[in-house]
């Protein structure tokens, strides 16, 4: 499971970037591919947290029956859990929107080598080359 699919948030709604033969890594055209996917991500996001706001104000409610406070106590709780997660995500869309601002944008912050086009798509906010964050998972894995 994605992060996306577990937010519930998706920058899945584009069509793939259709690379040209002996076109530079992340020339103009791939950053704006990307700038418009992170964005557009980043405003679903912003969405689901008004969304979030607006309900848990609407839906506020003092039920004399205690099962009935606890069931809005725990869908509450879950929907913040969510919320948090998706706040995290939107910091690290932010970061991603820098580095492009910045250049860095596509490359392995480990190694410095490509992340690659369809790595990317599929995770936009990857900051690692898949060795790399393979090998960032075996370490974790052995740590506990």
């Amino acid at each position: 499971m994605t992060e996306n699919s577990k937010t519930g948030a998706s920058p899945f709604s584009f069509k793939p970037y259709q690379e040209k033969e002996g076109e530079e890594y992340m020339n103009s055209a791939q950053l704006k591919h990307f700038e418009t996917i992170l964005k557009n991500w980043k405003g679903e996001l912003m969405h689901e947290v008004d969304r979030t706001v607006h309900h848990m104000q609407d839906d506020a409610s003092n039920f004399p029956d205690p099962n009935d406070r606890a069931s809005q106590e725990s869908e509450f709780s879950l929907e913040l859990r969510t919320r948090d997660r998706e706040r995290r995500l939107i910091k690290k869309i932010d970061e991603s929107l820098k580095e492009i601002e910045s250049g860095d944008y596509g490359f392995c912050e480990s190694c410095g080598i490509e992340i690659g086009i369809r790595r990317l798509e599929a995770r936009p906010t990857a900051s690692l080359c898949i060795d790399c964050k393979t090998l960032d998972e075996i370490r974790e894995k052995q740590m506990g």
